[in-house]
């Protein structure tokens, strides 16, 4: 369930900031008359999104099982591969975001009405596209209880209520740290769902070693336990792990975890001084920059 809260909480948050960002952008510029074509492409995109998510859930059903399979596990292998897009782009782009919607909504402006829509659609369509494939792919690799949708929802709406308040200036976010955190989380919940696909995989006849397990441990964490599901809707933890999933968990979350850490916390590096060796001693003390 938290798994799914934090995407919702993330994904929602960034569909929110984009929204107040051009709501922002028109009425310190005294351009509310053109709200409404931002709200009609913001309204097409939320349709779009659900209809795309109603389309994960109903599509494969009467499929075979191997198909269900088949397609569940390809979708979140594909879910996968744009969350860690996602979290990579906005740890680059989040301080340029503002900037970039100004700009691409000052050009639709000048093309026309039509336009204004378009770019709307756009712009809340693709993170409303991808909140779907997330929360499709966390809610599929948590289980079929209430929990992981109840999550989900807790954390969209979250999202909106947050959005609003920031749009209205009652809550400032840290969005550096907000996105820093959420990222080392998700790389985790990603390889979870890695993980959760590559057993679809195997189930569906696509991958082999289905029964090669790399470890078993249902008696000590047994899944219907409390902990077992709380694993399960935190981490996406399978008590019965197979070699190839443990290994594509293990080259997944290492690498993308080191990447992602020393891109996001990195910071740039100060350049390195050398004292003057006449100055003297009472001279000011030297300033430093700050990250």
């Amino acid at each position: 369930m938290f798994a799914n809260y934090l995407i919702g909480l993330r994904e929602g948050l960034e569909a929110a900031l984009v929204i107040g960002i051009l709501v922002a952008y028109l009425v310190k510029t005294n351009r509310r008359e053109l709200l409404p074509q931002v709200w009609l492409g913001i309204g097409i995109a939320v349709i779009v999104s659900f209809a795309f998510g109603a389309i994960l859930t109903l599509g494969p059903q009467g499929l075979s099982f191997e198909a269900q399979e088949a397609i569940g596990g390809t979708l979140s292998i594909v879910a996968v591969g744009l969350i860690t897009w996602m979290i990579f782009w906005m740890g680059k782009t989040a301080r340029f975001l503002k900037t970039n919607l100004e700009t691409a909504l000052e050009k639709a402006i000048a093309v026309g009405k039509g336009a204004i829509v378009g770019m709307a659609l756009i712009a809340v369509g693709r993170e409303g596209l991808e909140t779907a494939l997330f929360l499709w792919a966390g809610i599929e690799a948590a289980g079929s209880s209430t929990g992981p949708i109840t999550g989900a929802v807790l954390g969209l709406l979250t999202a909106i209520a947050l959005g609003y308040l920031i749009y209205r200036g009652a809550v400032k976010l840290n969005l550096r740290a907000f996105f820093q955190w959420t990222g080392v989380f998700l790389v985790i919940v990603a390889g979870g769902v890695l993980a959760y696909g590559i057993h679809d995989l195997q189930e569906a006849g696509i991958l082999p070693g289905l029964n090669n397990l790399a470890f078993d441990v249902s008696a000590q964490v047994p899944p219907s336990s409390w902990y077992g599901t709380a694993l399960k809707g935190i981490f996406n933890f399978s008590s019965a792990t197979t070699v190839l999933q443990a290994i594509a968990w293990v080259a997944y979350v290492v690498p993308v975890m080191w990447l992602f850490v020393r891109m996001a916390f990195g910071g740039p590096k100060r350049p390195a001084t050398k004292p003057e060796p006449s100055a003297p001693a009472t001279s000011a003390p030297l300033t430093t920059t700050t990250a």
